[in-house]
């Protein structure tokens, strides 16, 4: 199949041809998931809509090779994680993939990158390699190209004295951190801005106290004096991202999407408004599995949007002991 058809779907009926045609490119060539698909008997001929679908656990990027075919990947992303603990590998076959689906993703949701100035507080993330998010954000700033777009891993002063420059000059800024150094910045140099979005990709990564939404969400509110936040949901495993323009509330680009699944039972789907773990389809990763059942606990609402409500109290999915290799 042609990817770059899988970022031209308009239509529900569209995604939904192309979901069962890359479940079958993959069940044919991706032998894990096509060991996972037979143990839960689940096949091309059996399988005829997006409900009938089996959903890899995510843990098995940290224990197997999750890929279509023998290729040498252009890039391997990997998880963070504490020291000693295994992380996750996503080997990918084509970086220009994985550029696309960012790109028109953020476009999708905000426009294009020439039209901010992108600032990234991203320091656990810088500080280790192989993190598709740092990657990411290196991209959108060079494609921003605007001379004060860039990183910030420990200065927030210098961070703080440019958020001022772009608010005094009423430009078009994003502000993209993590959690933690997003709770520094407001709590060291609070700023009224104007003309930022403030953005938070989550994770304490260790450094402070794991907070639900609206605590992480209240003071950076208050300091930065923004009437919300905005969110970026993504992972290793996956190459595409969801974005929230405030109250934790999620949409996904064209190519991906997310159902809702039992905690107890990994082949089954809930109603809208019920908590349940995340399943995501992400369309633009064709050559590893576009098909994930995630460690996260979330809420789906009726126009496809939804909420991130916490993870699992367990290290491992549930429905992962159906394949030992």
């Amino acid at each position: 199949m042609d990817t770059d058809l899988l970022f031209q779907i308009s239509t529900t009926e569209k995604f939904t041809e192309k979901a069962l045609k890359t479940f079958r490119f993959q069940f044919e060539n991706n032998p894990i998931y096509n060991t996972f698909c037979n143990h839960l008997d689940r096949n091309p001929r059996n399988v005829h809509s997006l409900q009938q679908i089996p959903y890899l656990p995510v843990e098995f990027f940290k224990s197997h090779k999750v890929v279509c075919g023998d290729f040498v990947p252009e890039i391997i992303f990997t998880s963070s994680g504490t020291t000693g603990a295994q992380t996750s590998k996503h080997e990918v076959h084509r970086l220009a993939l994985y550029k696309k689906s960012f790109e028109l993703g953020f476009h999708h949701f905000y426009g294009p990158t020439s039209d901010y100035c992108i600032l990234a507080l991203l320091p656990s993330y810088l500080e280790r390699e192989g993190s598709s998010l740092i990657y990411m954000v290196s991209q959108l700033i060079t494609s921003s190209k605007h001379p004060k777009s860039g990183f910030y891993l420990n200065d927030l002063n210098a961070l703080k004295d440019t958020l001022l420059q772009l608010e005094a000059t009423q430009t078009k800024t994003l502000l993209i951190g993590v959690s933690f150094a997003l709770l520094d910045l407001a709590e060291q140099y609070p700023v009224a801005l104007k003309n930022t979005i403030v953005m938070e990709t989550g994770g304490m990564k260790g450094r402070r106290k794991e907070l639900i939404r609206e605590a992480l969400h209240h003071p950076l509110k208050k300091a930065f004096g923004v009437p919300r936040i905005h969110s970026e949901y993504g992972m290793t495993e996956l190459l595409s991202q969801a974005y929230s323009k405030g109250n934790g509330i999620f949409y996904t680009p064209p190519w991906m999407n997310v159902f809702i699944r039992d905690t107890e039972d990994p082949l089954s789907f809930i109603a809208e408004g019920k908590t349940g773990g995340l399943n995501i389809i992400d369309l633009a990763n064709y050559y590893s599995c576009s098909f994930i059942a995630t460690q996260d606990l979330g809420k789906l609402h009726p126009d496809g949007s939804f909420e991130v409500l916490g993870r699992f109290d367990h290290s491992d999915i549930r429905g992962c002991n159906l394949m030992v290799l």
